[in-house]
């Protein structure tokens, strides 16, 4: 934002937002009424300031206009939503004319921040609720309804464009973008490269594992790969290059962390806030269940950097004048204070928009304990930085609240759910790949968030009816049955693999709860909504379309598309640790059992990144890969009695070792 005028409305729109999120008491609708029209403005306002526009200009103009009829719109429901009921939901002219204008307002500004996926979407979705649906045979069909129940549910009420999503957006994510520019500001990205170099100097690859490190701490504060990636990627690229990487695999690195940085706690993006709120699962319940499986990721990224160093026959350079951990924590040891507020504040029971505001006067205050604190101004910039952050996803959530109410209000998420069930025929892990497949195209167009959000309304319910049916089918082997639920199952014939099939999905749902413990069942819907979050990340760094990939080549000066098949191999994880979440108690088990999943899938993640980069201490051939992927499944498959786990790892470790006592020949590349 240049101009003087715009930033202190931006100031003034966030203090307005952070007055409603901690002391004011106002309605969901009306706040994010308000939201929306703020955002359309200063898109509208801020696209004439991006292009440099004259007064003289038409588009100038036209922005203006966009911006007042936004604030207009938002006014009018805030001023006629009480004289709507006085007439019984009946419409009037006025009330067609600007609940259309805000539908079209949320198409064109979603297409100037995300593109043109979204604003088709909407209109097709749209178009199949108001008349396309009843053209469609089958399970997708759909008899259509009036359009005035349709603008009234987009615009009027809670279950469209001012629903979940917008709420969402309004509160929780807006204060945590908040929190994150104040960090940023006050040099938190400074001293996490600082801290992350210190840590990784002495480690094979170390200019790598910076990458890895230093996004993941960044990324838990930003939450946006992209961000993430161009914030940190013009330190860490250029160093790994010096070190000896190619510039593709260190562009690819670079997005593949930047990635995990959605994945990784305290903050997690909008994307881990709205799961909270799907589920009704506490969000501190969410972020301690993603600690270990983020740690995962990051770990599978690391993996291939120090193969690749390897590869390379890199060794460590330690400089003599080398700055000391202790040294760079003595100096910036205050950045710590804001995340220790906000988790304790989280754990103490307070709300995230509270915790986080807290947070955010906390980090104002630490920077008074450092050489540089924040003055007025850098707490200005910081505010009205947080703002130009949230414009894109403010948008989004906005708009995609139209989506979710044709999705909810035609049942297509059931009928989706049916189409999946019918080529998966029950199968989980063929519906884990067309789900994956399924966030693959949504990717293609969608931001992460929107794609998550879509994609946890059509397919969560399904897999978590598969994942609670295999421990359903567990308990009832291995547990007494209670009588009732012993004569439920005699209904269908006494086999409880063919009961469980044939029973309609109420009468399951009371057995689950009968037989499965309900914090494990918890963990189960935890885990669905996690596959899909992190299924959802793959469209930053999976080609055709991978804007984080994109964004690395463009700092690395390599070919994006190269660039793109590199990350998407490096960043692995984001495809086999959700497996993990399906057939494991990563998630929803007892901490004792995550942590015996966590310390043998870290061994066998170690095997398969040998496989996939061919090369583990040094070049494999097809019988160590054969030997590699073994260990892989004896280490992962969670089924197995422990001393299968213990074969593979003596088989891992026994590769490591013989191959550590050969001479390994450098590569050089270019």
């Amino acid at each position: 934002m240049k101009s003087t005028y715009l930033k202190w409305a931006a100031f003034f729109f966030a203090l307005f937002h952070i007055y409603c999120n901690v002391f004011a008491s106002i309605s969901e609708l009306w706040l994010s009424a308000i939201h929306f029209g703020g955002f359309c403005a200063i898109c509208a306002l801020m696209n004439n300031e991006a292009q440099e526009l004259s007064n003289r200009s038409i588009s100038y103009w036209i922005n203006i206009a966009l911006a007042g009829t936004a604030i207009l719109t938002s006014a009018y429901l805030i001023l006629f939503e009480d004289a709507l009921y006085a007439r019984e939901t009946e419409y009037i002219l006025s009330d067609y004319v600007f609940s259309m204008i805000a539908i079209g307002l949320a198409i064109e500004f979603t297409r100037r921040t995300t593109g043109w996926f979204m604003p088709v979407l909407i209109i097709l979705s749209l178009s199949y609720i108001l008349f396309l649906g009843r053209y469609i045979s089958g399970v997708f069909s759909f008899p259509g309804l009036s359009l005035e129940t349709v603008l009234y549910r987009s615009f009027f009420t809670s279950e469209g464009m001012f629903g979940l999503t917008a709420q969402i957006s309004s509160t929780f994510v807006f204060m945590f973008i908040i929190f994150g520019s104040f960090l940023l500001k006050s040099g938190a990205g400074d001293f996490i490269v600082q801290v992350a170099q210190c840590l990784t100097r002495r480690i094979t690859g170390g200019a790598g594992l910076v990458s890895v490190i230093g996004s993941g701490l960044m990324g838990s504060i930003s939450g946006s790969a992209v961000a993430n990636t161009v914030s940190i990627g013009v330190i860490t690229i250029p160093m790994m290059k010096r070190s000896g990487f190619s510039a593709r695999f260190a562009a690819g690195v670079e997005a593949a962390a930047s990635t995990g940085g959605a994945l990784m706690p305290p903050v997690m993006g909008a994307g881990a806030f709205v799961l909270a709120s799907y589920t009704q699962i506490p969000y501190l319940t969410v972020i301690a269940a993603s600690a270990l499986p983020a740690l995962l990721y990051f770990l599978t990224v690391s993996y291939f950097v120090r193969i690749e160093a390897k590869r390379l026959g890199m060794t460590p350079v330690v400089e003599e004048n080398a700055e000391k951990v202790s040294d760079v924590l003595k100096e910036g040891w205050h950045f710590i204070i804001p995340l220790t507020v906000l988790v304790g504040f989280l754990i103490a029971g307070r709300t995230p928009t509270s915790s986080a505001a807290f947070a955010i006067i906390s980090v104002i205050a630490a920077s008074w304990l450092s050489t540089k604190p924040m003055r007025l101004t850098d707490i200005f910039d910081a505010v009205v930085g947080g703002v130009k952050t949230m414009v894109s996803t403010a948008l989004l959530l906005v708009a995609v609240g139209i989506i979710i109410n044709v999705v909810t209000t035609t049942g297509i998420g059931n009928a989706f759910s049916l189409m999946i069930v019918e080529w998966a025929q029950g199968n989980l892990f063929v519906t884990l790949i067309l789900v994956a497949l399924a966030s693959l195209v949504l990717g293609m167009g969608l931001p992460v968030t929107a794609s998550y959000i879509v994609l946890a309304t059509l397919s969560a319910p399904l897999i978590f009816d598969l994942i609670s049916q295999s421990q359903l089918l567990s308990a009832l082997q291995t547990q007494d049955i209670p009588s009732n639920v012993a004569a439920t199952i005699g209904l269908f014939g006494g086999d409880p693999v063919v009961a469980l099939q044939e029973m309609p999905l109420e009468m399951k749902q009371l057995i689950r709860q009968e037989m499965i413990d309900p914090e494990m069942l918890t963990g189960m819907l935890l885990s669905a909504h996690l596959i899909i979050f992190w299924l959802s990340q793959d469209s930053n760094v999976t080609p055709p379309v991978c804007l984080a990939s994109f964004a690395a080549a463009g700092i690395a000066g390599t070919p994006p598309m190269a660039t793109g098949f590199t990350s998407w191999k490096v960043a692995k994880g984001l495809y086999l640790v959700p497996v993990l979440f399906a057939y494991s108690p990563l998630i929803s088990g007892s901490w004792s059992e995550r942590i015996e999943v966590f310390l043998w899938s870290s061994m066998g993640l170690y095997a398969l990144a040998g496989i996939l980069q061919w090369h583990l201490e040094r070049k494999i051939n097809l019988q160590i890969a054969v030997l590699l992927l073994l260990s892989a499944v004896l280490l992962m498959w969670t089924p197995f009695p422990i001393y299968y786990h213990v074969a593979g790892a003596v088989i891992l470790f026994t590769i490591i070792i013989l191959q550590n006592r050969q001479k390994s020949v450098p590569v050089i590349t270019t």
